[in-house]
């Protein structure tokens, strides 16, 4: 089954109930969806794999070698589709999980999702706390700067848009105009 994006996050709060796991659940999902619209992909299916893809996070926090692990377990338990469960093992390809990208939506989750936490987090540091205004070049200065956001792995990001296909610089774009319509609902903008 591929739930839909309420029985998604139904599934994703069973067993997460820290909000800003949700919110980046809902950050990755945006930005998914995003991206489905670019490469032609099933906006659903790929929303559903951007919401689910941390189902683990909270279970494995204290051994993170077992996230995306144990998420075949739970996914299963719910009778997802395993085009969703790869995709979920996929976006921890050489951390923690061997299940290599395959396809656009993999590669895209793999890429996207350490860079939505690392364009939100320059958002948050901005006067206007919103990415109405960021561009480009204002998160490639905190790209360059380590100590901003530093458990982001810049490492990954580019690997993954090398992966895509895209220059960094254009993932980098579309993931800010991915994530400008939905910033209130992810910490950002006049909440």
């Amino acid at each position: 089954m591929i739930p839909t994006k309420d029985e998604a996050f139904t599934i994703l709060r069973k067993h997460n109930s820290d909000e800003s796991h949700i919110k980046h659940a809902r950050a990755v999902e945006g930005t998914m969806r995003h991206f489905a619209r670019r490469f032609g992909g099933d906006e659903e299916l790929w929303g559903v794999v951007g919401i689910l893809h941390d189902i683990d996070w909270e279970k494995t926090m204290s051994d993170p070698a077992r996230h995306c692990n144990l998420a075949p377990e739970l996914l299963r338990a719910e009778g997802v589709d395993e085009v969703v469960i790869h995709a979920v093992q996929s976006h921890g390809w050489g951390i923690c999980s061997d299940a290599e990208p395959r396809d656009d939506m993999e590669k895209t989750l793999f890429t996207i999702d350490e860079l939505t936490g690392l364009i939100i987090t320059a958002g948050l540091v901005r006067p206007s706390k919103s990415l109405a205004d960021l561009e480009v070049k204002s998160v490639k200065k905190k790209w360059k700067d380590k100590a901003f956001a530093k458990g982001v792995d810049r490492d990954i990001i580019q690997k993954g848009a090398d992966i895509m296909g895209v220059p960094l610089d254009e993932v980098i774009q579309e993931t800010i105009l991915a994530l400008r319509p939905i910033e209130s609902d992810i910490g950002l903008g006049s909440n």
